[in-house]
């Protein structure tokens, strides 16, 4: 997807059709299309072509660019997971391992980088009714391996605002939520993560549409990708003007939530309740 959306950057700003592009590389103008949304693999023949054809001369960027296309088409260590995930997730663990910045609100319950095992047992056991425990154990070892991405030498800034309807709403017992909820104030003190928690006394606020997540990407021409899951598919979103409503919403998200202090006192207050 990444790939994708810098080709299709690169042939717009030289005002080539995609009906032109595919000419170039013997293909149709579909499936110029598919790659530029990152649904086809990329031959390196192809991506070279194109950046022939869109005047990418510089050997420094036609290097990084291949070695982009070059990393798409290696199967990363999620996909052994793909049997027990819904096929549009594979891409979303991808990209957030990619990240250099995950930026997310939410309200059903606790984003999966911070839930317990006990937590995420609970959850998927809800979210696949009828599933067998051993589907149910990889589901969760691969949120728990995501979850390795917090405490990696490279980690990625996590800003999150979590609603308090998603710490009040139980997935367990109360031991699962107590747990929770310390494990919530202990990883809220790690460098790289922002935590706030937008509580009910606020009243309405800019996240009615419902949880989303903002990925963001060390190469500073890379746009960034907003996340939206849906119950049978999942939308990536890319587009400037896109993005830019989802920054605006979380960043006032962000400036009505009570700060990372207040917020932690918040959390020790419901796990005083529990």
């Amino acid at each position: 997807m990444l790939l994708g959306s810098q080709l299709r950057r690169l042939r717009e700003a030289r005002g080539i059709t995609r009906e032109a592009a595919g000419y170039s590389i013997r293909a149709s103008e579909s499936k110029i299309s598919r790659m530029e949304l990152g649904r086809v693999s990329f031959k390196t023949r192809d991506v070279e072509d194109l950046l022939t054809l869109y005047g990418i001369t510089d050997e420094a960027e036609r290097t990084s660019l291949l070695s982009l296309a070059k990393e798409a088409n290696v199967a990363g260590w999620w996909h052994s997971y793909s049997d027990v995930l819904p096929s549009w997730f594979p891409t979303y663990v991808g990209l957030e391992g990619a990240a250099s910045l995950i930026r997310a609100y939410e309200v059903q319950f606790v984003h999966g980088l911070l839930q317990t095992e006990a937590y995420a047992q609970a959850v998927v056991r809800r979210g696949m009714k009828g599933a067998s425990e051993a589907d149910v154990e990889r589901r969760v070892a691969l949120r728990l391996e995501r979850q390795k991405y917090l405490v990696d030498e490279n980690a990625p800034e996590f800003h999150i605002v979590l609603d308090e309807a998603a710490l009040r709403r139980p997935y367990g017992d109360r031991e699962v939520m107590r747990g929770q909820l310390q494990h919530l104030i202990e990883v809220s003190e790690r460098p790289n993560v922002r935590l706030q928690i937008m509580p009910f006394s606020f009243g309405g606020h800019s996240g009615e549409s419902g949880a989303f997540t903002i990925l963001s990407f060390p190469e500073s021409d890379l746009s960034d990708v907003v996340y939206l899951e849906q119950l049978t598919s999942a939308l990536y979103l890319d587009k400037h003007e896109d993005v830019t409503q989802y920054e605006k919403a979380l960043k006032e998200l962000q400036q009505d939530s009570p700060g990372t202090d207040e917020s932690r006192d918040l959390l020790r207050g419901l796990l005083q309740l529990s």
